[in-house]
């Protein structure tokens, strides 16, 4: 197991690598001088070419890339020109809002997901099996920003059960009551697409599970019902399903960013939004790279608990 773990480690190197390459283009082939958005109506020539010198803009884009990356491999991603401080601790400080949410989130559909599917291939053409279709398509047409925007109009401005936007109210207490309160309408927008999605593959992963001869074995010893499809079957079709819950996993990650700006949750995603119109390209490409990482690292973890289900994936 551990030379597994170093072998899914290492090849991640030349995908955050890659990675980094990717960030550093896109945001280099971006039209305008960045120079000149940052300091705006004081960008006079001078200054601008020193900025430029200041920032590293002026030598090669090779050298640039190569610079940035060293300096970010020793910790040090740089500092936000917009917000005076360092990336990475701004990035921290979203990143802990957006762990809340995309976290929350992903419990959400995962279990729901999974729980669907489980029921709706335990009753295949029956009516539960065609409720949760209807359901899960549903679901998985309607956009998570839409979602969000009509669930504002519905749960917070009409009904007025739950807070509009925001992770915490402006006055008064901060404990789990009110941050459940404030997390409940974007967490179940943005879990619901993903939802839909894992409860189709875990259907289809169940049905060709419950096909198999050590299910009919099981029903011809007399093992209940309920533990052949949850025990038994269940723990089969985990191997399949686990990694559709890794790939949703980055869905909702990189989803979070529609569903933070609809409710203004302070997060990485609304971070970026605002770094971008900024043109901080230091905040952006730190953080657009860490949570590529965590996304990576994430699907690292997928691949050995998969391994650990089914020991032939490590083969």
């Amino acid at each position: 197991m551990t030379g597994y773990i170093l072998k899914r480690l290492l090849s991640a190197i030349p995908v955050l690598i890659g990675i980094t390459v990717i960030v550093f283009l896109i945001m280099a082939l971006i039209p305008g001088d960045p120079a000149t958005a940052i300091l705006g109506s004081y960008a006079t020539p001078e200054n601008v070419a020193r900025l430029n010198r200041d920032l590293g803009l002026d030598k090669p884009l090779p050298q640039q890339y190569l610079i940035w990356l060293g300096n970010m491999l020793q910790g040090d991603f740089g500092t936000s020109f917009a917000l005076n401080r360092p990336v990475l601790d701004e990035v921290l400080d979203r990143f802990n809002a957006t762990l809340v949410l995309a976290g929350s989130a992903f419990v959400l559909c995962a279990v729901f997901g999974i729980v669907a599917g489980v029921v709706s291939a335990a009753n295949q053409y029956g009516p539960a099996d065609k409720a949760i279709t209807f359901a899960v398509l549903l679901g998985i047409s309607v956009p998570s920003f839409f979602l969000g925007m009509m669930m504002i109009l519905g749960f917070a401005v009409t009904l007025r059960w739950f807070p509009v936007s925001g992770m915490w109210p402006i006055y008064g207490e901060r404990n789990l009551a009110v941050l459940l309160s404030h997390l409940a309408m974007p967490a179940t927008a943005l879990a619901v697409v993903a939802t839909g999605v894992i409860a189709r593959l875990s259907r289809s992963a169940m049905l060709e599970v419950l096909r198999q001869d050590f299910i009919r074995t099981a029903r011809a010893k007399g093992v209940h019902e309920r533990r052949v499809i949850w025990r038994h079957a269940l723990r089969a079709a985990m191997v399949a399903i686990l990694p559709v819950l890794g790939i949703q996993a980055g869905f909702v990650l990189s989803g979070a960013v529609y569903v933070e700006i609809v409710f203004q949750w302070p997060g990485v995603g609304r971070m970026l939004v605002d770094a971008i119109l900024k043109r901080d390209l230091l905040l952006v490409q730190g953080g657009v790279v860490f949570v590529a990482g965590c996304y990576v690292l994430f699907n690292i973890a997928v691949d050995v608990a998969q391994s650990l289900l089914d020991p032939r994936i490590r083969t």
